[in-house]
């Protein structure tokens, strides 16, 4: 069991967050849930745009931003810059995605911000490393057209972008793990340094397996759906409550539970599918026989005996389904979240256990500038100068502007 008084993996670390979207969020929120203080700076006087995203950015800010604190201020106007240099000078990290050349404008880019702390791990997230694409704007589904990957994933001629935003959390990741080496390196140099991630480069590391293959095949890679399967039976099947299945036998130890379990000693007899190369040769019947067969059954039924046998099996699962899923709800690891709209949902925890540390919520995704009044009085500022920040919509306080009608009503 954890021990609650234990500290935190990164407790003691302060993070300047000015990451949007997702990409940079994603690191944020991986350094929050590892303990690290995140200050999540967003524009006033409306704070973060993607709070009010809809349709599929309905879920990016309450997800990526829990266990941070907001801070909300207006980074075009030279007393919120003055706000953010005095932050800099005493954080251990700052995170960053804007488009290129964006953070510069503002007065933050990497050589300005290591001035005034030569001790800070700088992450710079973009589209591409330094190169002839450095300057492009890039996306998440641009990179994913453009490594390869949405090939890969749709059929032939139809490329299809993953369903989530794979690229864009790898990117925070990989980011995240050059901020942790940085940090390491500071603790022998006593200086920080710039760290660079990108989505483009991390699609590509996606796309390395396809690449040695077609190295290795000198032939062109097909996408997944087209692929010639090493195995006889490792496809999707339709059950007898209008689901999906995914069931594979990929060994000949694999095709004999599965006659067992599933009671088809007469398939087992028979010598023409004795071996896996057999049973390939023989797909073109076989299949849609164990199709019928399991069209006949229930999900629960064959999860049953897939699980009994040990045979490589999943339900076709739906992301509202996982609100209940069993492992997750016995592990906890989706925790109770409130979001900035009041709702009470459960979102997955970070998927890592390290020694007796779990990561858990320890703060709901916070309303815009919902810590700014509390970071201005660490910083120094008394209430006269933060009323003042506040009634020019200089900062931004727990999500509303604070004009001096407002404050009034």
């Amino acid at each position: 069991m954890q021990d609650k008084s234990a500290k935190l993996p990164l407790e003691g670390l302060r993070v300047l967050d000015f990451g949007h979207t997702v990409m940079g969020p994603t690191a944020g929120l991986v350094l929050a849930d590892l303990g690290a203080e995140v200050i999540r700076v967003e524009p006033s006087p409306n704070g973060d745009p993607t709070r009010e995203l809809r349709g599929f950015g309905t879920g990016y800010f309450p997800f990526y931003n829990r266990n941070k604190k907001s801070l909300a201020v207006d980074l075009k106007s030279e007393e919120g810059r003055e706000v953010v240099r005095k932050l800099v000078t005493v954080s251990d990290v700052m995170l960053e995605n804007f488009g290129p050349g964006t953070i510069d404008r503002l007065g933050f880019g990497y050589d300005t911000v290591s001035a005034l702390n030569p001790r800070i791990v700088y992450l710079s997230m973009k589209g591409f490393l330094p190169g002839p694409y450095e300057k492009r704007t890039a996306l998440d589904e641009v990179v994913q057209m453009m490594s390869g990957l949405a090939y890969m994933t749709g059929p032939p001629g139809q490329p299809l972008r993953a369903g989530a935003s794979i690229v864009d959390v790898m990117g925070g990741l990989f980011g995240v793990l050059g901020v942790l080496v940085a940090l390491r390196q500071r603790e022998a140099t006593g200086r920080g340094t710039l760290v660079k991630s990108s989505l483009f480069e991390s699609a590509m590391f996606l796309m390395g397996q396809h690449l040695a293959y077609a190295s290795i095949s000198g032939e062109p890679v097909p996408p997944m759906p087209a692929r010639v399967s090493a195995w006889a039976i490792y496809d999707l099947f339709a059950t007898a409550d209008g689901e999906q299945v995914f069931l594979g036998i990929t060994s000949d130890r694999h095709w004999k539970l599965f006659c067992d379990e599933f009671d088809r000693p007469d398939l087992f007899a028979q010598e023409r599918l004795v071996t896996n190369n057999q049973r390939i040769a023989e797909k073109a019947w076989l299949k849609p026989e164990i199709g019928r067969m399991l069209e006949a059954m229930s999900v629960s039924e064959i999860e049953a005996k897939s699980v009994l046998a040990g045979l490589p099996f999943a339900h076709v699962a739906r992301p509202e389904q996982m609100f209940e899923d069993e492992h997750l709800l016995a592990g906890e690891r989706l925790l109770e979240t409130r979001l900035p709209d009041g709702t009470v949902t459960s979102l997955p925890a970070l998927p890592l256990l390290i020694g007796d540390y779990a990561c858990k919520l320890r703060i709901d995704p916070p309303a815009a500038g919902g810590d700014t009044r509390a970071i201005m009085r660490e910083l120094g500022y008394d209430a006269a100068a933060i009323e003042s920040l506040l009634d020019r919509q200089i900062l931004l306080e727990d999500g509303w502007s604070k004009t001096p009608e407002a404050r009034l009503a």
